[in-house]
């Protein structure tokens, strides 16, 4: 059996780890909303219409920010329609999705559904059919005390207080032609620039110094993924336009299983490494603008949408429909592997993406499904990300491992996929391991300088059907199981035995 190694040293760092890298979304999109986190006559439901078992479940994963309300949804959407009397609200046709919103949920709604949950707003505005002053005014309902025409609405829909939002996205996905209102990468620069300068003034900041709620986080749309030509050409251009007046760059990517390709399963395996180039070359061409713009300000990575993404069959529900179910990927226990391992690669690269959401929260390629009426269940996802977004804080160590590799679509990568984590101040630290050989590898680990570790939690998930589910009728079929902690020799060297296709998580505290 191969033994690899793996060393990680306190005092290497790749850098801090925000919280926000936990980050989730809800969009108008299927049952995300609608039989999703709001469904008012629900056995579960509470007075505002907010499923609480839902709810029970996203404080269980620990999500600390939600973007919301889009998405594709969002270039189509005037904020508008979703504020005031329920029963005096606009029905409209939903041409990203080809759905009818009764825009029964809105901003406000969100905001108490934020209260709810425990999780901090993330707000977009629309740059595709609105313009910037839609979006400068969206910014005074939400964060102006009162005294004008747009923020004493929001205190007649009954939010007296301001709601304070700090991150907004200015847009979604403007690279994509399938956005509506999509521009070019100048085109879109120079809007979003406009944008940025109305949406700060709205929100009481000038000349740099922050407003009464401090300043916004501005996060300008990057590429919706790789793959796309105009990558990384449009990265550059919108940051040339927009580095002084935003704080992050979007990135998007979805990986899938595709049974037609040459190598099926090794290809899925390898998106862990393939997101870790993707961040890489974003990360050098936000350096390359920082440098030509000679700034020492260091724009960071929000990757506001990442998942992944396999249904591909066509649309069963009929045009037009409310609420219908699209996208409403059940994910396998590979699934749940290869989600691990990007879960890996974002904590491996803190110190350029500094928040991510993955898209999306509920019933639409979501870690947890709904039933109209009925029950929940976790998927398969949900147990990487809940260790993960429970367990892993402080700053991510950098690990040096002597992996074998195998070959796949994107080129080579790591049988054994890492990530280890320190929380000096909880004292504790997490390692995070995926084996994606088809046989068992012994790992050696060896943990220097945080002093004389103890192993305190051991779980493993592991499953002899990769294709395995998890369902309303068998909802833990896929799931971690608890094993006994290893020794730890000389309070730094650790010896595993990793079984084929698996993932584990361990806790060490000292």
């Amino acid at each position: 059996m191969k033994t690899v190694k793996i060393f990680a040293d306190a005092n290497l760092t790749i850098g801090p780890i925000d919280r926000h890298l936990f980050g989730s979304f809800i969009e108008h999109l299927g049952r995300a909303v609608y039989e999703g986190i709001y469904e008012p006559g629900h056995p579960a439901a509470d007075k505002d219409g907010f499923r609480r078992d839902v709810i029970d479940l996203i404080r269980e994963l620990n999500v600390p920010i939600v973007r919301y309300p889009g998405g594709n949804f969002l270039s189509g959407y005037d904020w508008r329609d979703g504020i005031g009397p329920q029963e005096n609200r606009p029905v409209r046709l939903d041409l990203a999705w080809f759905s009818t919103e009764t825009n029964r949920f809105g901003t406000d709604e969100f905001m108490k559904w934020c209260r709810a949950a425990g999780v901090e707003p993330m707000m977009a505005v629309n740059m595709g059919t609105g313009n910037i002053l839609d979006a400068a005014r969206l910014v005074e309902y939400c964060n102006h005390p009162g005294g004008t025409t747009v923020s004493e609405m929001r205190r007649s829909n009954g939010a007296d207080k301001p709601y304070g939002v700090t991150y907004w996205c200015i847009g979604n996905e403007m690279d994509g032609p399938w956005q509506i209102g999509h521009l070019s990468a100048d085109s879109y620069g120079e809007k979003a620039l406009e944008a940025a300068k109305v949406m700060r003034w709205s929100n009481g900041e000038m000349d740099g110094a922050p407003g009464p709620n401090g300043k916004l986080k501005l996060i300008v749309s990057g590429s919706s993924n790789h793959e796309m030509p105009t990558f990384p050409e449009w990265d550059r251009k919108v940051l040339e336009h927009t580095y002084k007046a935003i704080d992050l760059l979007s990135m998007h990517r979805y990986y899938m299983y595709s049974a037609s390709r040459k190598r099926p399963l090794e290809d899925f395996l390898g998106s862990a490494d393939d997101m870790g180039e993707y961040i890489g070359t974003l990360k050098a061409t936000i350096e390359y603008v920082r440098a030509k713009e000679r700034s020492r300000k260091r724009v960071g990575i929000s990757f506001d949408e990442w998942n992944i993404w396999t249904v591909n069959a066509p649309r069963s529900e009929p045009l037009w429909k409310q609420a219908p179910h699209l996208l409403e990927d059940v994910y396998t226990f590979q699934d749940a592997l290869v989600f691990a391992g990007l879960m890996n690669t974002l904590l491996n690269n803190c110190d350029a993406v500094r928040m991510a959401c993955l898209a999306q929260l509920v019933n639409v390629i979501a870690p947890v499904m709904t039933q109209k009426g009925g029950g929940t269940f976790r998927q398969t996802s949900f147990y990487p990300f809940c260790y993960l977004s429970n367990h892993a804080r402080g700053e991510t160590v950098r690990a040096i491992s002597d992996t074998d590799t195998f070959e796949n679509m994107f080129g080579s990568a790591r049988c054994v996929n890492e990530a280890i984590t320190h929380d000096r101040a909880g004292r504790e630290v997490c390692v995070s391991l995926c084996n994606y050989a088809q046989d068992a590898r012994e790992v050696a680990l060896e943990l220097r300088s945080f002093g004389a570790l103890t192993a305190a939690e051991y779980v493993e998930m592991t499953c002899p059907d990769l294709f395995a589910v998890n369902s309303f009728e068998q909802p833990d079929r896929v799931i971690p199981h608890k094993k006994d902690v290893p020794a730890v020799r000389g309070g730094a060297n650790v010896s595993l035995t990793l079984p084929p296709m698996s993932w584990s998580f361990l806790k060490f505290v000292y």
